[in-house]
């Protein structure tokens, strides 16, 4: 090939060295900076313990109804924040990317008044096994004021062993499942929740609204939660609601 070949040739060159460094694969992403949720001093902490595969509903319906509070005056509102074994990101079951607050592995996190564990695609098989989150979610039991549980989220809760002496239920279709797992709990059916002590559990689902419109109504009493329902277009009267409430 002589010096006129290369001519020729010299703006095909050119242009695909332009288009190499231009494909997404080249391209510089900024670094991800940490920021951290400011909590207010004087509102209640409240946990969301997020894992992978965790459903969408179970996690941002009872995060909606706690996060409203903040619009609410003359009460302790809620600080709303989510913890995971990591700081990665978090992908739901239906595939929505979330970026975890605290690392419960490593973080110093702090006080939790209130814990939710939403039901996730591994909640009755592989997170059972995860000796950690089960110790993290026992140790939270011991200073918090409510332990929440939605859908297959009470399996978690019950194979911390914080369940044994106080009733509970699940996601209708897994109530037997759950009773086969631990036959020596107190476990009810054909309710949407049920509230033993500190421990609320739910039916999970769309239903989720309904257990933490519930615990803003201990919390704060009948018109405040009507008026965060009110927000949600929800008609909430927890008399038209199946739920047990274990004195």
């Amino acid at each position: 090939m002589n010096f006129r070949h290369l001519l020729l040739l010299l703006p095909f060159i050119l242009i695909s060295c332009n288009q190499k460094k231009n494909t997404p694969s080249t391209e510089i992403t900024k670094e991800f900076v940490r920021t951290l949720p400011e909590l207010n001093p004087e509102s209640y902490n409240v946990a969301f313990l997020i894992m992978d595969g965790t459903f969408n509903t179970e996690f941002t319906a009872p995060f909606d109804i706690f996060q409203h509070t903040k619009f609410r005056e003359g009460i302790k509102a809620m600080n709303t924040f989510t913890v995971a074994n990591t700081l990665e990101p978090i992908t739901t079951f239906e595939g929505v990317r979330i970026l975890p607050d605290f690392d419960y592995t490593k973080d110093d996190l702090p006080q939790i008044d209130i814990l939710v564990v939403p039901s996730a695609e591994h909640s009755m098989d592989k997170d059972l096994k995860d000796l950690i989150m089960l110790d993290f979610i026992k140790k939270t039991d011991k200073n918090a004021l409510y332990m929440t549980s939605h859908c297959d989220g009470a399996f978690l809760l019950a194979k911390s062993g914080i369940l044994d002496s106080v009733a509970s239920t699940t996601f209708p279709s897994d109530v037997e499942n759950y009773r086969k797992m631990f036959p020596n709990l107190d476990i009810k059916d054909n309710v949407l929740f049920v509230h033993d002590g500190k421990y609320i559990t739910s039916a999970g689902g769309a239903k989720s609204f309904e257990a933490a419109l519930y615990l803003c109504e201990v919390l704060y009493g009948k018109e405040i939660t009507k008026s965060l329902a009110k927000g949600l277009v929800i008609d909430w009267d927890i008399e038209n609601v199946p739920h047990l409430t274990v004195q």
